[in-house]
């Protein structure tokens, strides 16, 4: 039985296509994520699949069956799909537990375990005003899954979060697929934040799918500018430029992350450090290897600037 499968969706909004033709499956309890630029329609797809909007073509069937829009159903959405918006909302002058029971589904023991793998039962007693927001997230997130849902589908999840409150999200997620046994799909604008993540990711622009991969495989061999762009710093090199560096590829240019430039003891490419910047765990220096520039992430004191040094290139 086929778990999540989309099927040639098509959206326009405004006279204009915000989806174009997308197409995927989803097996049950992989971790997909769905990456690109504000704008690429990611959070569109996320309310198709989850029967909040209509789409205009194609289809998408869960679990065998056709997840209908609201403009056949009288309530919105499709059972057994629950979906978290980046814009949530909770009742406001009602403590956690209150707006926790409401829709629970489950046993006492099992809402008891989500509340745990959601880091919330310190917060039971204390209304909604008197909490943080990642920890209201956690809440509005904690409240979906006591719907007894089998896709959880989760809309720019880490955005307007602290560094500390995205760490401890990311965690409850983790421990949703691996702890509670639901399968993941959501989406985010900076897709360093679902590498360690994911499965598999599905990278979006202008409403297209350009690229789909693993995590790895999207990291370390991007389609295109775009692509490489949305997971960090890359060396864009034309072909010419490669065989210089000692890589060959059939490709017009290829595109390389700053790591995998290292230093060589010996038989290397001699390059100029022509300034190295600190970022705690590494340093990123700027090289110039004859006319060729490139961006090096080197360990903490490795280079100094204005030396020259070796270097090669590990694909």
């Amino acid at each position: 039985m086929r778990f999540l499968a989309v099927n040639g969706i098509n959206k326009q909004l405004q006279d204009q296509p915000v989806l174009k033709d997308v197409s995927f499956n989803q097996l049950q309890f992989q971790k997909l994520a769905i990456a690109g630029a504000t704008g690429s329609g990611k959070s569109t797809l996320l309310k198709i699949i989850s029967g909040l909007v209509q789409t205009d073509e194609g289809t998408v069937d869960f679990l065998e069956k056709r997840v209908k829009g609201p403009l056949d159903v009288l309530i919105p959405g499709h059972p057994g799909i629950a979906y978290l918006s980046q814009h949530f909302e909770l009742r406001n002058n009602f403590r956690v537990e209150e707006i926790l029971e409401r829709d629970n589904k489950l046993t006492e023991e099992d809402a008891m375990h989500v509340y745990e793998v959601c880091r919330i039962t310190h917060l039971f007693k204390r209304k909604n005003d008197q909490i943080s927001g990642g920890e209201r997230q956690r809440v509005a997130l904690a409240r979906l899954l006591t719907t007894a849902p089998q896709l959880l589908v989760l809309d720019e999840p880490f955005s307007n979060l602290d560094m500390i409150h995205k760490q401890q999200l990311k965690d409850v997620i983790a421990d949703i697929s691996s702890e509670l046994s639901i399968t993941c799909l959501l989406t985010s604008h900076d897709p360093l934040d679902v590498l360690s993540w994911a499965d598999r990711i599905m990278i979006m622009r202008h409403g297209e799918v350009v690229q789909e991969g693993t995590p790895q495989e999207v990291y370390l061999h991007p389609q295109d500018e775009y692509c490489a762009a949305l997971f960090g710093k890359f060396n864009h090199l034309e072909a010419a430029q490669a065989a210089v560096l000692g890589i060959k590829t059939a490709e017009k240019s290829i595109y390389i992350r700053p790591e995998k430039i290292v230093l060589a003891e010996s038989d290397g490419i001699d390059a100029k450090a022509l300034s190295v910047k600190f970022f705690g765990s590494y340093e990123e220096v700027q090289l110039q290897a004859g006319d060729i520039p490139l961006l090096m992430s080197a360990h903490p004191g490795a280079v100094k600037k204005g030396e020259t040094v070796k270097i090669r290139v590990e694909l």
